[in-house]
């Protein structure tokens, strides 16, 4: 079983992805993780012209993702979960023997329809918005607390 974060854009800020590829590491005890990069396109002015750009992003993201793959889609709106409600879901999707658990986050102005429409699930951190290099390392470090609670090992509370 292997997990992948697929995101929108490059980490350009150093403290970010410092801290993704330290996450990055310390998941790789559990199994396989990778982080996959699609290029983000630059912001357009109207609300047609950024249905435009989460559509071709999403293209981008669509042509990553497998048949079989177990997609989850992080939107604001998706499913709220706490640390050991993720832990026993991210156990169950592993177990339920997809091929790859792949986590989309979106660039800044969200996921396309194409990609929501693909999405086996949809789930949130908070309601609140996030910097998506931000939602990026927070997602990391949730998968990394499940993992530390599926493997019984003490985790911060």
């Amino acid at each position: 079983m292997s997990v992948a974060i697929l995101c929108v854009g490059k980490m350009k800020e150093k403290p970010y992805r410092q801290m993704a590829d330290e996450y990055l590491k310390r998941l790789s005890r559990y199994g396989k993780y990778e982080e996959i990069e699609v290029a983000d396109l630059p912001e357009a002015g109207s609300a047609a012209l950024e249905e435009q750009v989460k559509t071709r992003e999403g293209e981008a993201i669509l042509a990553k993702i497998r048949p079989q793959d177990r997609v989850v889609a992080m939107t604001i709106q998706g499913k709220q979960r706490s640390s050991e409600e993720l832990a026993k879901h991210l156990e169950e999707m592993k177990v339920g023997g997809a091929g790859r658990i792949v986590f989309v986050v979106g660039g800044s102005l969200g996921l396309g329809k194409n990609v929501l429409a693909r999405a086996d699930e949809e789930l949130s951190m908070s309601g609140m918005t996030f910097p998506h290099q931000l939602a990026r390392v927070m997602l990391l470090e949730q998968l990394y607390r499940a993992e530390k609670i599926n493997a019984g090992e003490r985790y911060h509370k």
